[in-house]
């Protein structure tokens, strides 16, 4: 019945390909855990101290806490989908409390660390004008890697300098860019149709044979520019999108705009980078202010 879950998740839901194949994994990492054939694996049978004890394993094994409720979350899903479905009368999930996860603040990389990177990557063929785009694209949309790879040419409006981007569940939203991005845009572009000549694919961002680029294409392209020039042990895409919402936070914007620009689904996943804007001014104020360090 894994399978089947699986196919309403993609079909029904319109879950993300990332989604579908974490909750996929997790599933058959909880029937392995059950039996080490996994087809012998009856919902029925399972009781709140069996997942209690899968988790306990999950722990000692090294799993963090936000891993284990990503896994128990899964496990939840699949039980309230068999509830639903009439399939399962009993829900073991129920009652589970999951693991506490301390919130750590999104990292961010600084102004200068990416004003480095973009401006010395000089050269204006394909290849650099990609690599810069891929950066300048996260950096100053705040796009999720997946909405990245799936941008197409005729998803960006150069006159009017605005993105369409297709985000979680299918959820469409428009985004506007300065005119620096769209020269850019625009410049690369013509460098791409040049160098691929007929090989052209129907995404923006392409490989060097036309062909559609991969997450791990993306991520590696962030890494290494950022190799070298800041001292953070994580250097994904995911910091750029924590550093845009941040940066617009830090000059004024609303809390609600930067919502709608990021696509999220409620207030309270924007409110974390709230944080981060106040510890930057309160370390300001601490280094600024003359009598901030001064005792009673």
């Amino acid at each position: 019945m894994i399978d089947l879950f699986i196919e309403y998740l993609r079909y029904e839901k319109v879950s993300s390909s990332h989604t579908v194949l974490s909750y996929h994994n997790d599933l058959l990492q909880f029937a392995h855990f059950l039996s080490p054939n996994s087809d012998n694996f009856d919902p029925q049978n399972v009781v709140p101290a069996t997942i209690r004890e899968w988790i306990v394993t999950l722990m000692e094994s090294g799993d963090s806490a936000r891993t284990v409720n990503r896994k128990l979350s899964a496990l939840k899903s699949y039980y309230r989908f068999l509830a639903h479905k009439g399939l399962c009368a009993n829900n073991p999930t129920k009652k589970l409390i999951s693991p506490k996860i301390k919130k750590a603040l999104p990292l961010v990389f600084r102004e200068n660390e990416i004003n480095f990177v973009c401006e010395n990557i000089i050269e204006r063929n394909f290849e650099s004008l990609r690599e810069k785009l891929i950066i300048e694209l996260l950096y100053q949309t705040g796009i999720r890697r997946a909405e990245l790879i799936g941008l197409k040419d005729n998803d960006v409006d150069l006159n009017k300098r605005t993105l369409r981007v297709l985000g979680k569940r299918n959820k469409e939203r428009i985004i506007p860019f300065g005119q620096s991005l769209a020269d850019l845009i625009s410049e690369y572009i013509d460098q791409r149709d040049a160098f691929l000549e007929e090989n052209i694919a129907d995404r923006l961002i392409t490989l060097d044979n036309g062909a559609e680029v991969y997450p791990k294409f993306i991520y590696n392209k962030v890494r290494n520019a950022f190799t070298g020039i800041t001292s953070m042990k994580k250097r994904s895409p995911h910091v750029l999108r924590h550093t845009f919402a941040t940066t617009l936070l830090n000059n004024g914007a609303e809390l609600n705009a930067v919502k709608e620009l990021l696509g999220h689904s409620n207030l309270s996943a924007t409110e974390v980078y709230t944080h981060t804007t106040f510890e930057q001014l309160h370390s300001i104020y601490q280094q600024a202010h003359p009598r901030a360090k001064k005792r009673r």
